[in-house]
């Protein structure tokens, strides 16, 4: 089951139709060039950059995802992550991002 963050980070390449995309990935539609930043699968990491096309395979179906960034292009989801990383450390001195996103 997809998670919306209620503070959702935006690229700036996806604020024009982002109420058109959040729509059509809940819906399970194909997206182009669309990239979700979630909560790492692996508890050992801190994030994952999937395209949101990988949301519609049957997996993902049954299992929870957390996103709080959507991005239009893997190079914007790269520096958001950066972006985000920075932001929890300034903040807490630490990288738990789990706890400071949620």
């Amino acid at each position: 089951m997809i998670h919306w963050s209620p503070k959702l980070y935006v690229g700036d390449k996806m604020k024009r139709k982002l109420d058109k995309t959040i729509k059509s990935i809940d819906n399970r539609k194909v997206t182009y060039g669309v990239f979700c930043i979630t909560f790492s699968s692996n508890r050992d990491n801190l994030f994952d950059i999937l395209n949101a096309n990988e949301l519609r395979f049957p997996y993902y179906h049954k299992t929870d995802v957390y996103i709080i960034g959507l991005t239009k292009g893997r190079e914007e989801a790269l520096h958001m992550v950066q972006d985000l990383l920075i932001e929890v450390y300034q903040n807490t001195g630490e990288f738990k991002v789990r706890e400071y996103y949620t």
